[in-house]
């Protein structure tokens, strides 16, 4: 069972003379499967919160633990180079902006990501299965159609389909989704989280959302809002 576990987690950044306390002794927990979502306020700490929790950023204090059937490791005490190969092998960041590359096509996004840390010049078998995968990513997410267009022929709905699929490509135990809806309309956005819960059940991955669309936090597994780095449950798993 995959399990995400922030314990005691603090963060403070340089502020002139001082130092700003982003994230203040957060804690959370997340099951595989399950979705925490967050919300408060712009700076608040919920981008700091997720860079920490996806390696992004190393926190001053505190412990990040992703318990999979495998290993357990504290994400929290990595090293570069170590944080790196985690988040190849083990985390998938969705961003709030899909970042695709203009001249790969939605099949080539997923495609580039696979093969991340190693050499292009696979096996002609390798490279057969990584295809197969990525077209099958992107049927899920209801693209098999758009497999080779470009992100200029897609929709902003459809590109940010792709963005989920491409963090979906190497199995991660451990989601990481930034405002997955911000720039969708109401109708895009509901298609994103339904396609979110589905994948996130699926694939069985601990994932943490940050959202400013409080619509659907009612089918989230649990819900925190963050405020001044302050982490507080408003609906735990318990109560939900």
């Amino acid at each position: 069972m995959t399990t995400l576990t922030v314990d005691d987690v603090t963060l403070t950044y340089p502020d002139g003379g001082g130092r700003l306390t982003a994230l203040n002794r957060v804690n959370l927990t997340v099951g595989g499967g399950e979705i925490a979502a967050i919300t408060g306020p712009s700076g608040s700490g919920k981008s700091s919160l997720l860079a920490t929790v996806a390696t992004l950023i190393r926190p001053d204090s505190g412990h990040v633990r992703l318990e999979t059937p495998d290993r357990a490791v504290d994400l929290a005490a990595l090293s570069r180079r170590e944080a790196a190969s985690v988040r190849r092998s083990d985390i998938g960041i969705v961003f709030q902006q899909p970042n695709l590359i203009p001249a790969l096509t939605a099949v080539e996004q997923l495609e580039a990501m696979s093969h991340l840390g190693q050499s292009w010049f696979t096996a002609p078998g390798v490279r057969r299965r990584t295809h197969t995968k990525a077209r099958e990513l992107l049927a899920a997410v209801g693209l098999a159609e758009q497999h080779g267009k470009r992100p200029a022929q897609l929709s902003g709905g459809q590109r940010q389909r792709v963005n989920i699929a491409r963090a979906l490509m190497n199995d991660p135990a451990l989601l990481v989704i930034d405002e997955p809806t911000s720039a969708l309309d109401t109708e895009r956005g509901s298609a994103v989280i339904d396609l979110i819960l589905d994948v996130v059940r699926a694939h069985h991955a601990a994932t943490l959302l940050v959202t400013h669309d409080r619509t659907h936090l009612h089918q989230m597994t649990s819900v925190y809002t963050m405020t001044d780095g302050v982490l507080t449950p408003s609906r735990t798993a318990a109560a939900a």
